[in-house]
């Protein structure tokens, strides 16, 4: 594969150090990374024999321990372990200062992404401000944005102009809690106000954890306003989450991971609805977009330009749950910019 660099891009192979070898990487990442033909890969994993089962599979070297991986000077290091230890191991690779450093989502969660803590904010807050200042380029998965009809959304607010976030509502389930969240700061902007309410009630989410179900009202930065519900009682056969965007000149509804994607233009009053073809399922255009984000991380690489999901996304997604636990816990609205600032 030849390239064409600019002045500030990277020629010549990309050498990517992949830490945690478990089931993501294996069917989500190195698929995808295999298929550039400037990509050196090598590995590491708690568990010894995963990470040479993955050179074996995939190519490349498995390393006995992060001192070895990160002495081979690699160009960007995904970290796709269990959320539960990544903090963990972001600290140690901080200490050997690497270059750019790419996260899995969420960025930190202790207990796991279902029981998101406030004290996860404050630990990737942390990660990300020392990895940023010791010179790392941070970025995120976040695939969700790199969906068919994610993509065909924020095209279509430019092309027909349709002017400046207003309202957002949602209902997701847990299981795409925090890529919601990133996908409404995706479009309507950061938050600056969470109010959240919840029934009280509990049940099993995501196999093991307790949920409640909450209600989240929310005031952006640019004044737009909106609310998101979270829950597990949605049928896990059926959509996962809808989003409906509104803007001074339109709206767009968003739904599932391969579900329609509906457009109401306000000035011209013509409403559209923009389907995917029907020979494949939701979970295709799942795992597609996991090619999509590696292939737009790795050209952004190659181009010397920012990450397509920079690394403060993954922040903001937790500032934002930090802000439900803690109004949720006090009744009362909360701040974020002052209370749970990201800088």
């Amino acid at each position: 594969m030849s390239q064409t660099p600019n002045s500030t891009g990277h020629s010549g192979p990309i050498h990517v150090a992949v830490v945690g070898t478990g089931r993501v990487a294996i069917q989500n990442y190195l698929p995808a990374l295999v298929k550039h033909g400037d990509v050196r890969l090598s590995y590491y994993n708690r568990s010894a024999d995963k990470a040479q089962a993955a050179a074996q599979q995939f190519g490349g070297e498995a390393m006995a321990t992060l001192d070895e991986l990160m002495a081979s000077s690699p160009d960007t290091v995904l970290v796709l372990t269990k959320e539960t230890v990544r903090a963990e191991i972001t600290e140690y690779l901080l200490k050997h200062a690497p270059k750019r450093i790419f996260f899995e989502k969420p960025l930190v969660a202790e207990f796991g992404q279902a029981a998101v803590q406030e004290a996860d904010f404050w630990r990737a807050r942390e990660l990300w401000q020392r990895a940023e200042a010791g010179g790392a380029t941070t970025a995120m998965v976040f695939n969700y944005r790199f969906f068919d009809q994610t993509q065909k959304a924020r095209a279509l607010i430019t092309s027909l102009d349709l002017g400046a976030p207003v309202h957002f509502s949602g209902m997701v389930h847990y299981a795409c809690w925090s890529h919601a969240i990133d996908l409404v700061a995706y479009f309507m902007g950061p938050a600056a106000t969470i109010s959240a309410l919840t029934d009280g009630r509990q049940g099993p989410c995501m196999g093991s954890e307790a949920s409640q179900n909450v209600c989240v009202s929310v005031v952006m930065e640019n004044q737009a306003t909106g609310t998101i519900i979270g829950t597990c009682a949605i049928d896990f056969t059926l959509p996962l989450y809808e989003l409906t965007l509104a803007f001074t000149h339109g709206r767009i509804h968003m739904r599932d991971l391969d579900g329609d994607l509906e457009v109401i233009d306000y000035r011209t009053r013509r409403h559209e609805l923009h389907a995917l073809s029907r020979n494949g399922s939701r979970w295709d255009q799942y795992s597609a977009s996991f090619g999509k984000s590696v292939d737009a991380y790795l050209a952004s690489i190659r181009e010397g330009t920012p990450p397509p999901v920079p690394g403060i996304a993954g922040v903001r997604e937790l500032q934002f749950e930090a802000g439900i636990k803690r109004s949720l816990a006090e009744g009362r609205p909360v701040y974020l910019a002052q209370e749970l600032p990201l800088v």
